[in-house]
């Protein structure tokens, strides 16, 4: 431990003990400067109720500690012993708030034995979503596919297919307006490292920078799709999310029979 004059050492406790509140202040500053209408249920309170409620109240039946669900609109829409769950606009009447604020310990939620707490930022991110009318979406994969109308653009002519008009419609909303067209050196670069991680060979510039079809492009593309280093690339995020390696790392590095699997995903794609 360093040996620091008593004054000094005294300073740097004081400032190190009002960390965490400083940490709260500024939580709660953060929270409350954002406006209530940008919450979202999906991106910003249901990874809170997921952490802490869902053990208790999500989907699973087989931990469930009750009939309430906090994963669902209707589970949220509820009443509890006559007392709703949620009530838009309202977050003091609200038993969800009155129980994550409660100061009973025999009444608040998360209970105090299941070591959960929510923090003061997350409590008021829940209340603001509450403020701003409780509105609940689906998760983006639960929802029904449908085929949305185009926006309108200024420039139609830019737009060479229908995903083209929605990147088009959002750099109109932000005022800005399209990047020109790559040269194909940097073209068939991107593109390359897009789809497979790896960088185009010399002769593959080469070929594309000299090829004159009009449907160059597309078949560069096409090409790209598939080409194995497309499965492997595409493979890297659901390998990486599930922890996968091919041995047990540098202290055993023994061998892993789980490369069955790993082919697996790679041919999905």
């Amino acid at each position: 431990m360093w040996n620091l004059p008593p004054f000094e050492a005294a300073s740097r406790v004081r400032i190190q003990s009002n960390w965490p509140a400083l940490v709260v202040v500024a939580s709660l500053v953060i929270a409350n400067s954002s406006p209530a209408a940008d919450i979202d249920f999906t991106r910003d309170v249901r990874p809170i109720l997921s952490e802490n409620c869902f053990l208790c109240h999500g989907p699973d039946d087989g931990t469930r500690a009750s009939e309430l669900r906090l994963d669902t609109a209707a589970g949220l829409q509820s009443l509890v012993d006559e007392q709703p769950v949620v009530i838009p606009g309202d977050p003091g009447a609200s038993l969800l708030v009155q129980r994550i604020e409660s100061s009973d310990l025999d009444v608040r939620m998360p209970p105090p034995d299941s070591n959960l707490t929510l923090t003061p930022a997350q409590i008021e991110i829940i209340r603001q979503w509450i403020v701003s009318g409780a509105a609940y979406r689906e998760h983006w994969s639960l929802r029904p596919l449908t085929t949305p109308s185009l926006p309108e653009v200024s420039l139609p002519e830019w737009r060479q297919n229908p995903i083209d008009a929605f990147v088009l419609a959002r750099l109109e909303q932000e005022g800005l307006q399209p990047s020109p067209e790559a040269d194909r050196r940097r073209l068939i670069r991107r593109v390359s490292l897009d789809l497979t991680g790896l960088p185009p060979t010399p002769e593959e510039v080469e070929r594309c920078v000299h090829d004159n079809s009009p449907f160059a492009y597309e078949q560069l593309v096409d090409r790209l799709l598939a080409s194995p280093a497309y499965g492997e690339r595409m493979a890297w995020d659901w390998l990486d999310a599930a922890r996968y390696a091919d041995s047990n790392g540098y202290q055993g590095d023994g061998e892993r029979t789980m490369w069955p699997w790993r082919d697996w995903v790679v041919d999905a794609f």
